[in-house]
């Protein structure tokens, strides 16, 4: 990885333990205790997983909360590759379809880019069960505003 002083040219270079090393809280505490892990980080393609068990509503189902974390984690990282090293990515709007329930096992979220612009990108987030069964379908909104709003 780099020094502190010196940033990366592209996040989408990168390993993916490095791409989390880059981030100012690694995953973040939420995508730590909800298991979310990252398969793959490419500006077009951002897939991660996350277990059943624990993130479950009171009927034992997946909650249909985490179906939503995972698609905004995805997306966010998604358009963070687009937006770097000028911008920084803030979610501005969310939606998801639940289709299924998920009881056990682990879940797929893939995410997919609809639109990559200047100040704005857009992702599909669609995650499966463990038999490849489409769980959830998400759509998350990005705003792009410039790093140095957010630099120390």
């Amino acid at each position: 990885m780099t020094d502190d002083t010196t940033a990366p040219a592209s996040l989408a270079d990168l390993s993916i333990e490095d791409f989390i090393a880059t981030m100012p809280q690694g995953m973040g505490a939420l995508n730590e205790r909800m298991g979310i892990e990252l398969v793959e980080i490419s500006p077009d393609r951002v897939v991660a997983t996350m277990p059943v068990e624990g993130n479950t509503q009171p009927y034992g189902l997946l909650h249909g909360g985490a179906s939503v974390v995972l698609a905004e984690t995805l997306g966010s990282i998604g358009s963070g590759l687009h937006a770097y090293p000028d911008r920084v990515t803030v979610g501005v709007d969310i939606n998801a379809t639940h289709h299924r329930a998920a009881t056990a096992g682990t879940v797929t979220g893939v995410a997919t880019p609809i639109h990559l612009g200047r100040q704005m990108t857009c992702f599909e987030v669609v995650v499966t069960d463990d038999r490849g069964r489409r769980v959830c379908t998400s759509r998350i909104t990005c705003a792009l505003l410039p790093a140095e709003r957010f630099a120390g």
